[in-house]
């Protein structure tokens, strides 16, 4: 490195020199040489949240081998911060009914309402309490390359065990951009790629994704398209979570998908784990289809949340944008959970259906 006008140059070591300041007529230096930290004068120097070095908590095949993973709710009190006492009773009963891992912060648990501060801590809430319990996979997906980077940094860093990334939504891109923003995060742990056009407007195609999967993190996707875009991928051995509650039984039984990512399972996990661990089972289904219906009348979380401030598992408070589902649906719910049985249902409490003035909104928190 050649010395610049003005300074001499000094090192810490043979490979690294730095320039320091000459000495200036009227002053006396007190020593030939002076070394600042490697740091603070290297450019670009990065320091990551967490080391580069292979020290994942989990094994990418043990995110493969999950049936039934809950996209989990997050419960608000009534100023709109986490009621982490009721998410933790509801994360306790997934638990105890057979649930394998769960997503914090996605789309159900309303990761787009948060800070990035109120995420993290809550994927690392969650792996401190049950972490040696449940698989927990962070939602540190974003359209913006720089965010999910970071993100994806600080959850490996708080203990998650695997990342859910979407593809850039809303600007969207190229497909080779949108492979080069998956690349950028592949490398720090087991991945789960989330397909959702209706949501981001653009579908990852499988070229995208038969590319992605020479990376060994790559534990597989959450495929929303549909079970014939499921059976192209298990053919190929790309291992598939069906995205859609309605085909997941399908989708497990008919065309290969390893289990579902679920919203329902919010609801009655213990089903949900019969439906996807104990064989083809077409009159569970039937069954269940009403509920699922019902759940997705109005745009995810919106019947969720609705669901379980009925049931008494979380307070009735929505962060807007999102508001319940009306007087109509919330008595059909009732009736639901009636012919399901209430048994299967999460929470103690008898289920009612509320009246508009039960429900806290809240725009500003």
């Amino acid at each position: 490195m050649a010395a610049l006008k003005g300074y001499g140059l000094c090192s810490m070591d043979s490979a690294l020199q730095f320039p320091c300041p000459k000495r200036f007529d009227g002053y006396k230096r007190r020593s030939s040489k002076w070394v600042s930290p490697k740091a603070a004068v290297v450019p670009n120097f990065h320091l990551p949240m967490r080391s580069l070095e292979v020290k994942n908590r989990t094994n990418t095949d043990d995110i493969k081998a999950l049936r039934v993973i809950t996209a989990i709710k997050t419960p608000y009190l009534p100023d709109g911060r986490f009621d982490l006492e009721a998410y933790d009773d509801l994360v306790n009963i997934q638990i105890q009914n057979g649930a394998e891992g769960v997503i914090v912060g996605g789309t159900t648990g309303e990761g787009q309402l948060m800070s990035w501060d109120e995420h993290i801590m809550l994927i690392g809430h969650t792996v401190n309490c049950f972490g040696g319990s449940i698989k927990v996979i962070g939602n540190t997906g974003s359209n913006s390359t720089r965010e999910a980077i970071h993100a994806t940094e600080q959850g490996f860093a708080v203990g998650m065990h695997a990342a859910l990334h979407i593809n850039p939504y809303y600007g969207k891109t190229s497909i080779e951009g949108l492979i080069a923003h998956l690349q950028s995060v592949l490398h720090m742990g087991p991945t789960i790629i989330y397909n959702v056009p209706g949501r981001t407007g653009q579908d990852i195609p499988p070229r995208a994704i038969f590319k992605l999967s020479q990376n060994p993190n790559l534990a597989g996707v959450k495929e929303c398209v549909g079970n014939k875009r499921v059976e192209e991928y298990t053919e190929n051995g790309v291992v598939v979570w069906s995205g859609n509650d309605d085909e997941c039984h399908d989708s497990r039984w008919d065309y290969g998908a390893t289990g579902v990512i679920s919203v329902t399972s919010n609801l009655v996990p213990g089903l949900m784990r019969k439906l996807m661990f104990e064989g083809r089972n077409s009159s569970l289904n039937a069954k269940l289809l009403p509920l699922m219906a019902w759940l997705f009348n109005e745009p995810n979380p919106i019947g969720v949340n609705t669901a379980l401030a009925q049931l008494g598992v979380s307070r009735p408070v929505f962060r807007l944008p999102y508001v319940p589902l009306p007087l109509s649906k919330r008595l059909e719910f009732v009736k639901l959970v009636k012919e399901i049985g209430r048994e299967h249902f999460v929470g103690e409490k008898d289920v009612q259906a509320l009246d508009d003035d039960d429900f806290i909104l809240i725009g500003r928190y």
